[in-house]
Order: structure tokens, then C-alpha cells, then sequence
């Protein structure tokens, strides 16, 4: 059952998929019409999930669960998962790799495999108050408050 982000409550589980490129206007709007559909048939053990979804910056999908009123199972993840491949496929872009890192270079968001970001590191394009992207973020309260933060207060402050 879909509800709008704000609505739930900021200890709901998300999950974090990023683009390894920007997606079109024209992309996001089909990928936010397919979340939609998708969140309102999302179920687990045949209960409907409390679920929504943020888009952000034609590079993120953010999805949630208020795990309050049911909590997401192993095949109802599965089932998201194979949405998010399914948007793979579709429009021939990475959103499961977790050994990619997207920061902010300026008003640009900037998307690197991570021997590329340790790389930048070294050669000191990136510094420790370069925003990143903390996609290990678990609810919606840790999005708000940790999820674009300067690298050396996310994980990536281990390559400083």
C-alpha cells in the first residue's frame, strides 16, 4: 500500500539504489509511475506493505516500509529486488552495485567505482568535506540526518 514518504514514521526501513548514470526526466517519471504501481501491490505473507518511495537528483531511488504495521520479509525483498533489476534491464543502467561511490563535485553529482574514488583521494580531487552519499543508511531518520554528509563522517572516511 503506497503512502506518501513524509507520512511515514522515521523509523521505517529504506533502501538505497543508485544510478551509475543520470536517468532522463522522461526516465524518471515512467521509473516513479512503475514504483507506484509496484508499492501498491508490494505484500509480504500476503499483507500489504506500508510503502513509499523518493526519487532524487534523476540518480536515486529510495525505497521504504513502515515496519511498524508489517515488516518486510525475505520474499518480499526478493520481489523489490527484482523490480530494481527489472529497471536495470529496462533502461541498461547499474543500480545493485554497492562498490560504487556518488558524491557531490559542486553542484554535480559525481559517480566513481570505488578504486576510482581511493584514487581521488590520493590525488586529493576529493577531501574529507566532500559530500557523500552514505547508501548504508537503515531508516528514514538516518536519510535525513546521515545521508549526504562529508566523507570523513560516513564510511568513506576510512580512506582519509
Amino acid at each position: 500500500m503506497y503512502v506518501p514518504f513524509e507520512n511515514l514514521p522515521e523509523e521505517s526501513r529504506i533502501w538505497i539504489y543508485q544510478s551509475n548514470r543520470k536517468f532522463s526526466d522522461a526516465e524518471f517519471s515512467d521509473i516513479e509511475t512503475a514504483l507506484q504501481s509496484f508499492l501498491e501491490g508490494w505484500a509480504a505473507h500476503g499483507t500489504s506493505l506500508e510503502s513509499s518511495y523518493e526519487l532524487k537528483y534523476n540518480r536515486f531511488i529510495i525505497i521504504a516500509v513502515n515496519q511498524d504495521v508489517q515488516p518486510a520479509t525475505g520474499c518480499s525483498i526478493d520481489s523489490s529486488v527484482e523490480f530494481i533489476q527489472s529497471l536495470e534491464q529496462k533502461y541498461n543502467v547499474d543500480l545493485l552495485d554497492k562498490m560504487n561511490v556518488t558524491f557531490k563535485l559542486g553542484e554535480h553529482i559525481a559517480h566513481k567505482p570505488l578504486i576510482d574514488f581511493k584514487k581521488m583521494v590520493k590525488d586529493k580531487a576529493v577531501t574529507e568535506n566532500t559530500i557523500v552519499f552514505n547508501n548504508l543508511v537503515n531508516n528514514i531518520e538516518e536519510y535525513n540526518e546521515s545521508w549526504e554528509v562529508p566523507a570523513i563522517d560516513s564510511w568513506h572516511s576510512r580512506f582519509f
